[in-house]
Formats: C-alpha cells, structure tokens, sequence
C-alpha cells in the first residue's frame, strides 16, 4: 500500500536545479534511504517533505491527503510528521524527561506514563529521566530525540543524517536500534545519508539522487547487485569493472567467460563484479592453475577483512589489469603469491 507519493516534486534556486522532477512511490510502514552525493538534492528532497520548504512543480501527498501541490501546501506543524537531525537538536535546559515530553500537553492523562513508555521503547534507563542533554552521550542524546519525534505518533518520520557525529560502533549499534523501535512501531521513515552501508542496511528501499534527478529506486539488494550505471555501481560500493565481449549469455574478459543474463545483446560491454563474488586460491609452488589466475602484488590487511591487489598479465595487452579482491578468514596469499582466481554467481552487465 502507498503511504507517500512525490510525483514530478521540482526546485530550483536560481539558475541552480536543486530537484528536477523526482516521483516515488513509499510504501506504509516501510524504511527508505536517501543518498547520493553533496549536492545532489538530498536534504532539499527531506525539507518538501517536512514543510520546510515549497517545491516549484509537483504535489506531495501523504496517507491520501494533499501536504503541497497545485493550490495546496499544508504548513509543515499540521502534517504530523516527526523529525530527528544530526545534533538532535535538544532543549539544554530541559531535562531527559521534559525534552521526550515537550509536544505533549502538560495536564495530558498518563504523559508521564507515556514518557516512560518511550524511554524504554529508545532503550533509556529510567534513572535518565532527570539529566540534562550534556550529561549524555551521543549516542543517548539521539535516543532522546528520537522518543521526542515518537511522543506524538507522528504518521511520518525523517531522519536527517542522525548518526553520521557518532563513532563507527555506536553508529552501527544506533541504526539498528532505531530500525528495531521504528519497525516495533509501524512508522514509516525516511532517512537522508551520505553513508551507503548504512543506507543499504537500514532500509526497505533505496533512491539514489545524482544533480537533483534520481537514478534508480528500489531494493537494496536490487541496486547493490544491479547498479543503473557505472556512477551508481561504484557509489553503492566496492565495483570492479571489466571490459568484455558478450556473445551466448557469456561474458569474455579478463578473468575468463563469466555467466551473465540471458538475453543481452552481443558485442562490446562493461562488466560489473563485486569483490566478494571472488575467490583467490594459493597455488602451491610448481603446480599448474587451470582458469583465470594472478600474482598477489600488495596487501592491506584489516583483521578479518583484508584487501588484496592481484596482477593479472595480458597477452593481448601491454599493461595489466590490477583488480582489489575482498578477503575472508585466516588464509590471506602473500605479496607475491601466484593465486587461482574462481567467480562466484554472474556478472552484472552494465548499460551503455
């Protein structure tokens, strides 16, 4: 069911195209994430949603009702929409317990047992209730936030960058605590950032935005796995690249014939593979490698997750191709390695 419908929403700052006729369809109850590079309409597409600001073109409805459009436009405190930013934006002066309370009426029935509720629901000790923003954490701070945006179930609600000031750990441990309390409450969300894993594993949907358009839309593992372009490929992640022939449902290139989707027109293309779909094997010293295979030239060790950079020499080149390979486990190749190389699952073939 469509809970959110942008159709043609456009702005413009002067001669500068800040959107440029955006539409997506926004299931209830659903987690979307927005990224793409600076610039490229992210935080404006989040603002014509809030209220903040007014599009040039194009309507904006919500759960059947008309927020901006032609002759329309619903000021932003009427939509019922919650907002959690990238500071939080808490009141310093108030406690834990009056910044989640601050929407909701003072002498309301049961405020204070709603307070509560939502404590627990963020994850807050109770003993938190009367601290004051700075005597929290970041991650703490944002709970709060976030149990003020939930106070007065908002039928909407937008995450701005929330977690891009906390370190790497507790950014990870927040997401999936906010996913889990957002999920808990049927909210539907929508989050603007510039991290793609944490785009790709917060949300039931992703839009890229590039110059104010948007590229693609759809699920994570869609866009992950079958990028638009050559830009969305490597923005999503780690991409290698290949040129290929394609001919029969096979892909020639530098790594042998890779199984591709059927179908495709023959001749001239870029492949896309990424780098866990490979896999390197030592060879022993003196033993013959059958398929494709390299010379380990550098490694970037990383613990678990290391980066290996292979050399694979060309006969019908003059200069190598060099491919960064993610590894697994215990058994890293060495700087100088001769390694077998096997493809896991098909190519992606890019469009022209």
């Amino acid at each position: 069911m469509t809970f959110l419908t942008l159709d043609a929403i456009s702005k413009s700052y002067g001669p500068t195209v800040a959107l440029d006729a955006i539409g997506m369809n926004i299931a209830a109850g659903g987690r979307t994430a927005i990224v793409g590079p600076s610039g490229s309409g992210k935080t404006t597409l989040l603002r014509i949603i809030a209220g903040f600001e007014t599009p040039d073109s194009g309507s904006l409805v919500l759960d059947g009702k008309m927020l901006a459009g032609p002759g329309t436009l619903l000021p932003a405190h009427r939509r019922g929409i919650g907002i959690v930013s990238q500071d939080g934006a808490l009141f310093p002066h108030l406690t834990v317990a009056d910044n989640i309370g601050f929407g909701l009426p003072k002498n309301a029935p049961g405020r204070s047992q709603r307070i509560t509720e939502l404590m627990e629901m963020v994850e807050l000790d109770g003993i938190m209730a009367s601290r004051r923003p700075h005597q929290l954490s970041g991650g703490q701070q944002q709970r709060v936030a976030l149990a003020r945006a939930l106070a007065l179930k908002p039928r909407l609600m937008l995450l701005d960058e929330p977690f891009s000031a906390l370190d790497t750990g507790l950014r990870d441990t927040l997401r999936r605590a906010v996913a889990r309390v957002l999920r808990a409450a049927g909210t539907t969300a929508i989050l603007v950032t510039h991290d793609q894993a944490e785009a790709l594993s917060f949300a039931d949907q992703v839009a890229v935005l590039r110059q104010g358009r948007l590229v693609q839309f759809g699920s994570p593992r869609a866009l992950y796995g079958k990028p638009k372009d050559r830009e969305t490929a490597t923005f999503l992640g780690e991409a290698i690249l290949l040129d290929a022939s394609i001919a029969s449902g096979r892909a020639q290139c530098a790594l042998g014939s890779l199984a591709v989707e059927a179908g495709l027109k023959s001749g001239k293309a870029t492949v896309m593979l990424r780098p866990e779909q490979i896999r390197l094997k030592t060879a022993a010293t003196g033993t013959k490698i059958e398929g494709p295979f390299g010379r380990v030239d550098d490694v970037e060790f990383g613990g678990g997750n290391c980066m290996v950079l292979v050399r694979i020499d060309r006969i019908d080149r003059a200069m190598p191709d060099f491919l960064s390979i993610k590894c697994v486990g215990a058994d890293i190749p060495e700087p100088g390695d001769l390694v077998g190389i096997s493809v896991q699952g098909m190519a992606h073939v890019l469009p022209d």
